[in-house]
This record gives structure tokens, sequence and C-alpha cells, in this order.
């Protein structure tokens, strides 16, 4: 188990939430130093007494990630007048998601996908009433992991690759029949850092050569 407090585990479903409320306006945002193009995703977390991660498995017809699990979101729009209003735009759209069901707790570093996109993190509390539907022309599936998945097990991590001037370990969860990597496992894994304490690294720029094995 990576995170460890001294409670029983039904304690500690009812005190993640408040610890992520809590530690997340304290994170130090990391700016991505690319021109590229933005994009945004929503990570929705359902406010429940086991709160649960809504995550997508896009559609195959899609032109990016066809197939993958990924967060709600994409690309800027010109009439968005921030990357927030991106993210819930993008959400409504894929899964129906109503921004008034979304308490929005704050933003993560952005990151660069393989496919030249900056894409921008927003880290939202759910209310469990939302009601959700996926588009069928973008989402193939939407599904809920519990937190406590992410808390409890060590992701796969690749050996490390060269990716925009920097080295990263490529993280991969397995869940039900389901792989959870690159992107959005890099997003959750710097949440659970950050807020959980996990201490799983996964950018390795600055390791010496005889740590990458």
């Amino acid at each position: 188990m990576l995170f460890k407090l001294p409670f029983e585990s039904s304690v500690l479903e009812s005190v993640v939430l408040d610890l992520l409320r809590q530690r997340l306006p304290e994170y130090q945002r990391t700016e991505l130093p690319l021109a590229l193009p933005e994009a945004a995703v929503l990570m929705p977390l359902v406010d429940s007494p086991e709160p649960r991660v809504i995550l997508t498995v896009r559609s195959n017809s899609m032109p990016t990630h066809a197939g993958e699990v990924a967060f709600p979101g994409g690309k800027r729009d010109p009439s968005d007048k921030n990357l927030l209003m991106t993210a819930l735009r993008e959400s409504e759209e894929e899964v129906g998601l109503n921004a008034r069901y979304v308490d929005v707790l704050g933003q993560l570093s952005p990151l660069a996908s393989r496919y030249g996109m900056k894409v921008t993190p927003f880290v939202g509390i759910v209310h469990p009433d939302a009601q959700l539907q996926a588009e069928p022309g973008e989402i193939d599936t939407i599904f809920q992991v519990p937190l406590k998945f992410f808390l409890e097990e060590t992701p796969e991590l690749s050996s490390p690759i060269d990716f925009f001037g920097r080295r990263f370990r490529i993280p991969s969860y397995y869940y039900e029949d389901k792989r959870i990597w690159g992107l959005t496992a890099f997003m959750i894994l710097d949440l659970i850092n950050h807020v959980y304490d996990a201490g799983i690294e996964f950018d390795v720029s600055h390791w010496p050569a005889d740590r990458e094995q």
C-alpha cells in the first residue's frame, strides 16, 4: 500500500477528499516552456463514501488516442475565455457532466502530449447526483475507479525515454480489463504524489545513468 496513515481503512476513505481539499491549494505548478497548442482535461472525483475517479475510453474512430483511457477534455476553442472553461465544456460534451455539479479545487502542471499538445489538468469534486452520458462519436465507455486503487497499487514503470528534452518513465496501471497509462497516469501520479505523498518518481531527468535500469 502506497498511502499510509495511522487510521483504519474505513476512516481513510472518509479523509482522502478532505486531504485533497486541504493540500491541493498548496500545489506549486511548474510551467511548460514550450509553444504548443493548448488543451485541458478535468480530473473528476465523485464525492462519495468511497471516492471514485471518473475516466473514459475514447472511441476507436478518434484521430488521436483512439481506444485509450483518458480524462474528459480536449482542445481549447477560440471562444473559451480560459482553460478551465475548456475542461468544463469538453466534459459536458463528452460525458454529459454539467459544470454546476463540479467543485473545481485547482489545477496541476501542464504536460506535453505525444501529439504535440500542451495539456492542463483541472481537479474537481463531482456531486454524486451528477448524471453521465457518453457522446458516442467520441467516447466508447465511461467507467469509475476507486481512488483507493491508485493509493494502494504501484504502477508499472517503463525504462526511461527522452521526451521534449526531459527523461520520463511511463507509468501504467491495470484496472480490470483496462490499461491506464501515459498522460492520464502521469496526471494521477502527480496528484497522489503531492496530496498523498506517494513518492513515485516518473520524471527522471536528474537521474545519473546508473539509476536508469
